[in-house]
């Protein structure tokens, strides 16, 4: 699943496939903190990213099931959530060890980047070949989740701080961080933008959707 081939699932070991999920990510939300000084005990234990996975995974289960998708529950949602947890080892890689302070921000940035479009894509695919969905519709249920997530932190000022704690910038980072932060500042401009555009598209679809299951009945 994580090279992006389709993924069948042995339904018979489901549960295990959900603890490989939920032990990863613990194991990854350990890496994220595990050299830093300024972590509280709850980072170092990992609880942050197991907490982090059963609401995303709520998220997207109730913004996607009134698009009546296939195989759709909280669990395989939560299932496939866990799954896609691997990349964030990424993350315990302890650049700060062997790069001066710049190249090491520079690095998780780029760390952060990475893992967040492998999710996306892993998204967008698991939209598409499993809960089948297609078009744009599949598109926009991709994307909404993320700019609504995304604008609800920036309404909230958040978005600054959440940034310099996934990526690991702490609160003396230097302007050669600025690059970065411009960039997250776009992404956060363009979900405000795109929210009420993805919504009326969201909305068209559920409609659809709805007089389409209604016809049939």
């Amino acid at each position: 699943m994580l090279t992006f081939r389709r993924f069948q699932i042995d339904t018979s070991i489901f549960d295990w496939y959900l603890v490989f999920g939920i032990f990863f990510t613990w194991l990854c939300g350990v890496g994220r903190y595990w050299d830093n000084p300024r972590a509280e005990l709850w980072q170092y234990l990992g609880l942050g990213s197991i907490f982090y996975i059963f609401v995303l995974a709520l998220i997207l289960w109730l913004l996607v099931w009134p698009l009546r998708p296939k195989h759709w529950s909280y669990k395989n949602v939560l299932l496939f959530v866990s799954l896609t947890s691997p990349p964030a080892i990424l993350y315990a890689i302890p650049v700060e060890r062997f790069l001066s302070l710049n190249d090491a921000q520079q690095a998780n940035v780029w760390f952060l980047g990475i893992v967040a479009l492998w999710r996306v894509i892993l998204l967008f695919l698991y939209l598409k070949r499993v809960a089948g969905l297609s078009g744009l519709c599949v598109l926009v249920a991709t994307l909404l989740p993320l700019a609504l997530i995304v604008t609800s932190l920036s309404i909230l000022n958040l978005e600054h701080v959440v940034f310099k704690v996934m990526a690991g910038l702490e609160d003396h980072e230097k302007s050669a961080n600025d690059s970065a932060y411009i960039i997250l500042l776009l992404i956060t401009y363009a979900s405000l933008i795109a929210s009420p555009v993805l919504l009326c598209l969201y909305a068209k679809y559920v409609y659809v959707k709805q007089v389409t299951l209604k016809n049939e009945n």
